[in-house]
């Protein structure tokens, strides 16, 4: 069973009984209603080429924080304490080594731009994250709260200045939001002080699963559609006598629309339905909750889908297993062998590699990025713990020079050596290869406009 995670309140719908089971589901996950309007730079800018080159992202989110070494930035010529047990292997582009445990991810540099010298000197899984991926830092009094003055997130920043064109959502995240344990949601993944309405998409799922569907995007069986256009006009009716009352929000009737044409298009099922895919194509991404859901992204983006935030999911005994996610404490050699790094090998190559064959990677921004690295030396447990100093990340696709590396860490992989990457660049770089300028502005809630990024993109990634 896959169901949305709620995000609208049911108050404008629980008026309709007929109409329950729409309320129940649509109206957690339906875009929001369009708000006010962003502001261009107040100069016209000219932009490079790359402006604009990507229609669509697919953000890769590696939880927990991926070891530099045994991915992106090996060291072997650094002591056998810090450079681990692992051996750096020749990739495509000459000149370049990837750590062993990523020989496929080896074989396709040339289209890859790798960044090494990526900082946030933050050992915080929460803080950090909410950094990359707000792009700005947190200033909350408590990680946690869920405050309302938290900065919106990337996909509600491409939502309400780039929204899609066509296709059933602007930005959607899968399979599941990141999580402290079961029962904390993290920020930077909402929309902030913007208001729920402009929350990105959050589709919790399992794609991997025999009879994965999502059952909110299906009519019931019962329900015609002949039966849908009589309960459109009920309540269209009723809508019309509470607004008159100022019961309901003013783009109640808009949120109704898009509710009911989304199910009559049928456009949000078809893009979920992973049945369509080859059984061969399933398998070379491999079977894994994760792997799907990069596969499912590529579909969504098929559909019309702005942006997909793919996070790395917990599976079953992560939440009470002394290594959750890419957070390997303890047993760091064997979880990065075993588990972490042949999924993301295999996924991730599957992904540009479809990508490219179907024609869409010159059109489609791949970024694969953690909230942290590992550090240099080991602990008592084996394991690599938090390291915000230095750390690597990867982008493919639209706009990007292929074949390259930016900056470097030190001899021991522990602080940036030259070319100091922060997540504000990084925004940056994703906001203009989407063609929004950063320098654009949009109106918090009373009207103050704000920059949509700090910083500055990275210009020598850009091809």
């Amino acid at each position: 069973m896959t169901e949305p995670v709620a995000r609208f309140s049911r108050r404008g719908w629980a008026h309709a009984s007929a109409s329950a089971w729409l309320a129940g589901s649509l109206a957690q996950i339906l875009p929001a209603a369009r708000g006010a309007a962003p502001t261009p730079p107040s100069e016209a800018r000219n932009r490079p080429a790359s402006f604009g080159r990507a229609k669509s992202l697919i953000y890769l989110y590696l939880s927990g924080g991926p070891s530099q070494y045994e991915t992106f930035d090996p060291k072997p010529e650094a002591p056998a304490e810090i450079r681990g047990v692992f051996s750096p292997i020749a990739s495509r582009t000459p000149g370049v080594s990837l750590c062993e445990l990523l020989p496929q991810t080896a074989a396709i540099t040339d289209r890859l731009a790798i960044v090494r010298s990526f900082a946030t000197d933050d050992p915080n899984h929460e803080s950090a994250g909410y950094w990359i991926n707000t792009g700005r830092k947190y200033t909350g009094p408590d990680m946690r709260a869920l405050a309302p003055t938290d900065w919106p997130t990337l996909g509600t920043i491409v939502k309400l200045l780039k929204p899609t064109a066509h296709g059933p959502f602007s930005a959607v995240m899968l399979p599941e939001p990141i999580i402290a344990n079961p029962n904390v949601f993290l920020p930077g993944q909402n929309a902030g002080f913007l208001g729920r309405r402009w929350d990105p998409e959050i589709i919790k799922c399992d794609p991997a699963a025999p009879d994965f569907r999502i059952e909110s995007l299906a009519l019931p069986e019962q329900v015609s559609t002949n039966r849908l256009s009589s309960r459109q006009s009920l309540l269209e009716q009723l809508g019309q006598s509470e607004r008159s009352s100022a019961a309901l929000p003013a783009d109640y009737s808009r949120l109704q629309r898009e509710a009911l044409d989304l199910l009559r298009s049928g456009t949000a099922q078809g893009a979920f339905a992973l049945e369509q895919e080859t059984p061969a194509l399933r398998d070379r991404y491999g079977r894994g909750k994760w792997a799907q859901s990069v596969l499912l992204s590529r579909r969504l983006v098929e559909a019309g889908v702005r942006m997909v935030f793919v996070n790395w999911p917990r599976e079953p005994g992560d939440l009470s297993a002394p290594n959750p996610l890419w957070d390997t404490h303890a047993n760091n050699n064997p979880r990065m062998k075993d588990v972490l790094c042949p999924q993301f090998d295999r996924g991730f190559t599957a992904l540009i590699e479809d990508l490219e064959t179907r024609g869409l990677l010159d059109e489609t921004l791949v970024v694969a990025v953690g909230e942290m690295g590992r550090t240099a030396r080991f602990n008592g447990s084996g394991g690599r713990d938090h390291w915000g100093n230095v750390f690597s990340f990867v982008l493919a696709g639209a706009g990007i020079g292929g074949g390259q590396v930016l900056g470097a860490s030190d001899p021991t992989g522990a602080y940036p050596a030259r070319d100091r990457v922060t997540p504000p660049e990084l925004t940056a770089t994703i906001l203009h290869l989407l063609g929004i300028d950063h320098e654009a502005t949009f109106p918090d809630r009373t009207g103050r406009p704000l920059l949509a990024s700090e910083g500055e993109p990275i210009w020598s990634l850009l091809g």
